[in-house]
C-alpha cells in the first residue's frame, strides 16, 4: 500500500515528504501541494511546497556529494544501481497504484511502467560499465606534420550536477532514464517531479534510498513551478538539464544558460498510410498509437495521413476498433481512462469544437463526463482546422486524406514538432524514400511511434526538442571529454 511498510516513513500525516541528504523531511514553508485524482476529480494525495531556500540547500548538498560519488568504482555505482531495480520491481504494486491515483493510467499499465523502469535501470547499470570502461588512444603523427611525439588519451568525466524534470504521463520510467545514466556516469541528481506523479516519483526514490546510496546524492524537491520552477531551472548550480514536458521546457532552454540539455517536448506524430499498405495492420496500430494510455503520449498517434483511394477503407477498419474499446476508471483497466486535469479535458474539447464548426466529419458522437472523454475519430479534416496542426494529448485523432505521398510529407514537414512519424505500406523502397524526406527524429515502418525499447536512441526536431534520449546516448550526454597529452621528447615509434 502507497505510504506504508517499507514506504511508511516517506508520509507524514496527510503529506508526503520530499527527500535531500539522504532524509524525508518537512518544508520549512509549512504548506502542502495537491494532487487531484483525474477520476474523482478530488485531491487524493498532498506533497511538500519547498522553498528556494530548501532547493539552495540541496544543491550545496548535492555538489559537494558528487565530488565523492566521482570518486566511486564503476563496478559499485552499477551495484547499488541493480539493487535500486531489484527494490523497485519488488515494490511494484504501491508505486502502481500511485499511478493509477494520481495520473489514472490504468492498472496494468501501471505495474508494466515500474517493471520496465527497474529493467532499464539495471541495463543502464550494464551498458555504463561498459562505454565508460573505455577511452581512447590518439598519436600525433596522424595528422599531416607531425611526429609521434604526443599519446592522447581520452576519457568519459561526469558533469557534476544533473537537475531532472520528467512529465505526469510516465513520471516514474522518465525520471529513472534520466536519474540511472546521470547516477552511472558519476553525476548527483536533483529530482524535480510533475505535480501529477510526485508521490509516484517519491516512492521510487525512496528504493534508491533503500538501496544504500550516498546522503545527498540523490533528491527530490516538490512544490509549484510557478515557485520554485525557474529558481531551479537558472540556479548556478545545476551542471545539466534533462527534461520531458511540453513547450516549458522551450522558455526553460532560452534561460538555462552554458550548460549542456536534454529535451523531449512533444509532437505531432503523423501517420502516412498508402495505398499497398495492409489496412488491418495499419488500423490496428492506429488505435493502439492513438488511443492507448487516452491519446496522453508524446509519441502518439497524433494525425493520420491516408491516401483517398483507401481511405473509406481504413476509417471503416478502425471505427470498428474503436468500438471495442472499453471506457471507465483505471482500477478497471478500461482502455480509455480520465484525462490527467480539467484544464486538459477542456483544451481537448475546444479542439473538438472547432473541428466542428469547420465541418469535421464525426465517427463517433462526442461525449465527455467530467476528465473522462471517449475515444473520437474524426474524418475529413482540413489543413485549417487546430486539431490538424496541435496536440490534442487526449483521445481525439484526426484524419487528413490526401491524393499524394508529397501532399502527406508536406503536412507532416509544415509542423512544428518533429519527434517521430510512421508510414504503412508494402514497399520499403518507398518507406525509405519517405523516412528519409519526413523532419522527424524517429520514423517507424508499418508500426505505430514508440518510445521503447529504452536502450534505441529517441530524439526530436524543430521544437520536439534537443540532443537524443536512450540509455547509450543519456551517459554519453551526461558526460564530458577530458584529455589527457603525454609529450615525449623525441618520436617514438613501435618496431613490432
Amino acid at each position: 500500500m502507497a505510504g506504508a511498510g517499507a514506504f511508511a516513513e516517506i508520509l507524514d500525516g496527510e503529506a508526503y515528504k520530499y527527500y535531500s541528504d539522504g532524509e524525508w523531511k518537512k518544508s520549512a514553508s509549512g504548506k502542502t501541494v495537491n494532487i487531484v485524482n483525474p477520476s474523482t476529480r478530488k485531491t487524493h494525495y498532498k506533497v511538500q511546497a519547498c522553498t528556494q531556500e530548501e532547493v539552495n540547500k540541496v544543491m550545496e548538498i548535492a555538489k559537494s556529494a558528487q565530488k565523492a560519488w566521482a570518486k566511486t568504482p564503476l563496478w559499485k555505482r552499477a551495484e547499488l544501481l541493480h539493487k535500486a531495480a531489484a527494490l523497485l520491481k519488488e515494490h511494484k504494486s504501491p508505486i502502481a497504484e500511485c499511478l493509477v491515483k494520481e495520473i489514472a493510467k490504468p492498472a496494468k499499465d501501471s505495474v508494466t511502467e515500474v517493471v520496465r523502469s527497474g529493467d532499464l535501470i539495471s541495463y543502464c547499470a550494464e551498458e555504463g560499465v561498459r562505454i565508460l570502461g573505455q577511452g581512447t588512444f590518439l598519436v600525433s603523427d596522424s595528422f599531416p606534420g607531425n611526429e609521434r611525439t604526443k599519446y592522447c588519451l581520452t576519457s568519459k568525466v561526469p558533469l557534476g550536477v544533473v537537475l531532472a524534470i520528467p512529465p505526469f504521463n510516465y513520471p516514474v520510467n522518465l525520471a529513472v532514464s534520466k536519474i540511472a545514466p546521470a547516477l552511472i556516469a558519476g553525476n548527483s541528481l536533483v529530482l524535480k517531479p510533475p505535480t501529477q506523479g510526485a508521490v509516484s516519483c517519491l516512492h521510487m526514490v525512496h528504493c534508491f534510498h533503500l538501496a544504500g546510496f550516498p546522503k545527498g546524492l540523490i533528491s527530490c524537491v516538490t512544490g509549484k513551478g510557478s515557485e520554485i520552477g525557474d529558481f531551479l531551472t537558472m540556479h548556478p548550480g545545476v551542471n545539466c538539464i534533462s527534461f520531458t514536458g511540453g513547450d516549458t521546457g522551450i522558455a526553460i532552454s532560452k534561460k538555462a544558460g552554458m550548460i549542456p540539455l536534454q529535451m523531449e517536448l512533444g509532437g505531432k506524430d503523423a501517420c502516412i498510410v498508402l495505398e499497398d499498405a495492409d489496412l488491418d495492420l495499419a488500423a490496428a496500430n492506429i488505435v493502439k498509437g492513438g488511443f492507448s494510455y487516452s491519446g496522453q503520449r508524446c509519441t502518439a498517434v497524433k494525425v493520420v495521413l491516408v491516401m483517398d483511394s483507401v481511405a473509406d477503407s481504413l476509417v471503416q477498419k478502425v471505427n470498428a476498433k474503436v468500438a471495442k474499446l472499453t471506457v471507465g476508471p483505471p482500477e478497471e483497466n478500461c482502455d480509455i481512462t480520465p484525462v490527467v486535469s480539467e484544464s486538459s479535458s477542456n483544451f481537448i474539447e475546444g479542439l473538438v469544437m472547432d473541428a466542428k464548426e469547420k465541418g469535421a466529419t464525426f465517427c463517433q458522437p462526442y461525449k465527455r463526463e467530467g476528465n473522462l472523454i471517449w475515444p473520437l475519430l474524426l474524418d475529413n479534416v482540413r489543413p485549417d482546422m487546430r486539431i490538424a496542426w496541435e496536440e490534442p494529448f487526449g483521445p481525439i485523432l484526426p484524419v487528413i486524406r490526401i491524393n499524394s505521398v508529397e501532399e502527406g510529407i508536406n503536412h507532416c514537414n509544415a509542423s512544428n514538432f518533429g519527434l517521430q512519424g510512421c508510414v504503412f505500406t508494402r514497399d520499403i523502397n518507398k518507406a525509405m524514400l519517405i523516412s528519409d524526406a519526413m523532419e522527424t527524429g524517429s520514423v517507424q515502418i508499418n508500426s505505430a511511434p514508440a518510445r521503447g525499447p529504452d536502450h534505441f536512441p529517441f530524439q526530436g526536431l524543430k521544437d520536439s526538442g534537443i540532443g537524443s534520449q536512450g540509455v547509450t546516448n543519456s551517459i554519453n550526454m551526461m558526460t564530458k571529454v577530458k584529455s589527457t597529452v603525454i609529450n615525449l621528447p623525441g618520436p617514438s615509434y613501435t618496431m613490432g
